[in-house]
This record gives C-alpha cells, sequence and structure tokens, in this order.
C-alpha cells in the first residue's frame, strides 16, 4: 500500500475507552495513530474524561467534534472508538444529534449489548462499589478527569441499562455503523486478562477478554479479529498495547495490528468517507 492509501475524505477521530486518558506519553494506541499518519490519514483523539459517565463524555465529544471541523474545515469526522468510547460516540450521533457531523462510526470491542457477567458482579453489596468509587474518582481527578464517576460508569455496563440505552440511541440513517471484535483463543493468550477470558467463556461466549462477541457486534457489518497464532487478539491487543506485530508468519488471520487498522481506513476511504 502506498502512502495516501488512508487519506480519508474526512479525519479520522480516535475515542479511547474507560480507565485512560488521551496522554501523549503513553499513547492510548500505540503505534497505530502514527502508522495511520504514514498513510495519509489525519487523526486526532476524543480528549475525554477516562471515568466519567458515557453522557458527560459524549457532551465531550460533541464539543471535540466541533473543534476538529472548525480547525479543518471539514464537515464531517470519521469515529474509530475503542470500548466505551463506541458508546459515547454512539450517543453523540444519535440522542445528541450529531449524526450530521459523522460520516462513519467503526466501534472495536464496544460492549453494546452489556455484560451478563458484569451484571452478576453488580448483584454484589452496593458497599463495594461505593468505596472503590470513591478512591477511583479521587485519584483520577488527580490526573485530569474533570468529573469522574466510577460507580455509574459500572453499572452502565449492566446488560439491563444496555438495552435501554439501545431504544434511547438508535443508529442515525446516513452514518455508516460497522463493529469490530476480537477473539481470544484461551484465557493465557494474554496474561493480564486471563482470568476475566475464563469467565466470560463460561458465561457468554468467544470474546475478547472483557467484551464478548455477541456483545461487540453492531451495525452493517461485525469484523471478527483473530491473530495468525494460536494467541488470539484480546482488548487490549486492539489498541496496540504491546507495541509489536503478534507473530512473524504470515498468511490467515492478523499478524500486526496496524496493519488491520490501515486496511480499514483504506476501505472507509473507498467508501468515500
Amino acid at each position: 500500500m502506498d502512502h495516501i492509501v488512508c487519506k480519508t475524505r474526512y479525519p479520522l477521530l480516535l475515542v479511547h475507552g474507560a480507565g485512560f486518558r488521551d496522554l501523549k506519553t503513553p499513547v492510548y494506541w500505540g503505534r497505530i495513530p502514527n502508522v495511520l499518519r504514514g498513510h495519509g490519514a489525519t487523526v486526532f483523539f476524543g480528549e475525554q474524561d477516562c471515568w466519567a459517565s458515557t453522557e458527560t463524555n459524549a457532551h465531550a465529544l460533541c464539543e471535540r467534534i466541533d473543534a476538529i471541523l472548525s480547525e479543518t474545515g471539514a464537515k464531517k469526522v470519521n469515529i474509530l472508538a475503542h470500548s466505551k468510547g463506541g458508546l459515547e460516540a454512539r450517543m453523540a450521533a444519535s440522542s445528541l444529534g450529531y449524526g450530521d457531523k459523522i460520516a462513519s462510526l467503526t466501534t472495536i470491542g464496544t460492549p453494546h449489548r452489556g455484560s451478563k457477567t458484569f451484571t452478576k458482579f453488580l448483584r454484589a453489596p452496593r458497599v463495594f462499589f461505593s468505596v472503590a468509587a470513591i478512591a477511583v474518582n479521587n485519584w483520577i481527578r488527580l490526573v485530569g478527569d474533570r468529573k469522574p464517576d466510577f460507580q455509574r460508569v459500572c453499572e452502565e455496563f449492566a446488560a439491563s441499562h444496555m438495552e435501554r440505552f439501545n431504544a434511547e440511541n438508535p443508529d442515525v440513517p446516513g452514518v455508516f455503523y460497522q463493529s469490530v471484535a476480537g477473539v481470544m483463543k484461551r484465557p493465557f493468550s494474554d496474561i493480564n486478562l486471563s482470568t476475566a477470558c475464563f469467565v466470560l467463556n463460561r458465561i457468554e461466549g468467544p470474546n475478547d477478554g472483557l467484551v464478548s462477541l455477541e456483545s461487540a457486534a453492531w451495525g452493517e457489518r461485525c469484523i471478527e479479529l483473530h491473530g495468525n497464532t494460536c494467541r488470539g487478539i484480546s482488548h487490549l491487543d486492539e489498541i496496540d498495547l504491546r507495541r509489536s506485530a503478534f507473530s512473524k508468519k504470515t498468511g490467515k488471520g492478523v499478524r500486526d495490528i496496524t496493519d488491520f487498522y490501515v486496511e480499514l481506513v483504506h476501505d472507509l476511504k473507498n467508501r468515500g468517507f
């Protein structure tokens, strides 16, 4: 591929998930932004809070979209959103009325239908979540979060909440929606998510260590990410946490996550976005 294969009609807006911020070092998206820029893409970041509610961050994304359109002169943006960021982008497009400023929305490892597993954990005494929320909210304010609400974020991952969310935030006509779902082939494919993957396999089936394949599927198509080794692709692999290729082998499956993103954005370009 040449150096303009990712030169899309509209700029790219990369939207991070929960628990992280768009810090310059380390970059949430690993090598992905620079690789996309090297292939002609114009890349921006969401810059929303890491533990704010979906609604709070959706409003922040609306402000961010306005700033990007003002800076570039573009009419719309293409959004690539990971994990909870996909829900925030969907709300911005739908119930907040920004669909006419979004050409395409690609969600990656986003829990569109919530988590049956997490719903079970939410049955624990509220005091545990309250204590954790105080600790997390106080700590995360130190790194820049303006409106952290850890407990509410946890509650928003419940399947019942997402059922209401989906009813209130239908897809916007004219916006191209698609999704990406990573699949770990076995729990120890990613040691950081091994326990979570094992539990999700028992309750929800194939998953990326945090989000099931069933929950991640949304839009006109769902692209399943499988590695080209026995390892598979985890929730953290989806954002290039390790900053390296999965293997040196070629063949069936994804060898390097940056290659996948180049192909993904190249497809958006070919679709006229």
